[in-house]
């Protein structure tokens, strides 16, 4: 699939891809030049040791030794290797053709400041790991060609710790900008991210302002005016056009993380319950819990006033009582009807009906929480429902 972004102010679109085709543009620059400069570092290596052949104590050995930085400098050109194990035989192999220039040349040209046989060639497997491992892999395989020329020259030369220095610099600061590209990248396609949210949230609220919205308004609006079940349908399709509106607004993504999965008032989920029939009782101060929690909670109360309109008795009345402790927050579901009758519930299980224990049991289950139903001292049923008070956000 092919997405376009439009730029402001531009009349052309610029293809999303094209822009996360990018993600790595410094990074596969970076790997292109370390590809030209190891071939022009091995062209200089020869260079070098072809003009001090004179000085050279083993030729033959000098030879075989760039003999095999070359074979390995032609499979990176023909087939590059981008992995930490490519990188770590050249950091290998340019080390020990350092330790190697012990066998080629004279002491007192080591001494004297002569380059060694590989001369610049290990940079490339500095810069391969700076790339690969940001700066600290570029600074760790800077100190292993380090080490490995401090051990070459047994004395360290002005060259040798110039050139340690400049090794550590360009491993760390090469690697620091590489760790800078990537997070910038990052960064780049999370905005994208949130643009593309924000073009697909806008592109719904077109088509479901004029639809959805303003059905479930009216309802909102037509059941206040009628009063008693139908104010309670009006509450719950109020309840739904606000997280659909936040859902479809220009808000930030946060937000709408917030409205769908935040933490929520029980008293205000509970409010459309109310009539003149059932009473809500709850404390001053809001009870907080996770929405999906709030969720669940409302449903098991309202398969329990059902339970009272279908089984309590005409004019039976109910009190939802709410209490929030430090452990766990309560709901406790009591009316004046004719009651429980003793194995009315085993038996309302054996006919298949299983309100009591699937939409209310089965739910605060699924909670953590426990659900008890049974007959009240002074008549009436009592259904107390128990959750853990999990406020962790």
């Amino acid at each position: 699939m092919r997405t376009v972004r439009f730029e402001a102010g531009r009349g052309s679109a610029v293809p999303v891809t094209e822009v996360l085709a990018d993600e790595h543009a410094v990074v596969r620059g970076l790997w292109r030049a370390v590809d030209v400069f190891r071939i022009l570092a091995f062209a200089y290596a020869g260079y070098s040791l072809w003009l001090r052949r004179t000085e050279v104590a083993d030729f033959r050995l000098a030879i075989l030794v760039l003999a095999v930085l070359a074979g390995w400098t032609i499979v990176q050109t023909v087939r590059p290797m981008r992995s930490e194990r490519a990188y770590a035989i050249e950091l290998a192999l340019g080390c020990s053709a350092i330790l190697a220039t012990r066998l080629v040349d004279h002491d007192w040209v080591i001494t004297g400041g002569a380059k060694t046989i590989p001369s610049i060639w290990p940079s490339a497997a500095i810069v391969g790991w700076a790339i690969l491992r940001g700066w600290r892999g570029g600074v760790v395989a800077a100190s292993a060609v380090a080490a490995a020329s401090f051990v070459e020259v047994v004395h360290p030369t002005g060259n040798t710790i110039t050139n340690s220095v400049f090794g550590l610099l360009l491993g760390g600061c090469l690697g620091y900008c590489v760790d800078l590209a990537r997070a910038s990248h990052a960064t780049l396609a999370e905005a994208m991210r949130r643009d593309a949210a924000r073009a697909e949230r806008d592109r719904l609220a077109r088509t479901v302002h004029d639809g959805v919205l303003q059905t479930l308004a009216y309802i909102h609006r037509r059941g206040q005016d009628l009063g008693g079940d139908a104010a309670a349908l009006g509450a719950m399709a109020a309840e739904q056009e606000r997280i659909l509106r936040t859902l479809v607004s220009r808000a930030d993504l946060d937000e709408v993380n917030r409205a769908v999965s935040g933490h929520a008032d029980l008293r205000a989920l509970l409010g459309h319950i109310e009539s003149d029939l059932v009473h809500l009782v709850a404390p001053a101060e809001p009870v907080l819990v996770p929405r999906r929690v709030g969720d669940e909670v409302v449903a098991a109360v309202g398969a329990a006033l059902d339970n009272v309109h279908k089984h309590a008795g005409p004019g039976a009345e109910a009190w939802v009582l709410v209490d929030d402790d430090d452990g766990e927050v309560g709901v406790t579901i009591r009316d004046s009807g004719r009651g429980l009758e003793p194995g009315r519930l085993d038996a309302a299980r054996g006919e298949g009906r299983l309100g009591i224990a699937s939409s209310i049991r089965g739910r605060l289950e699924d909670l953590g929480g426990t659900a008890i139903v049974q007959s009240g001292p002074a008549g009436g049923t009592v259904v107390e429902l128990r959750i853990p008070a999990r406020r962790d956000r």
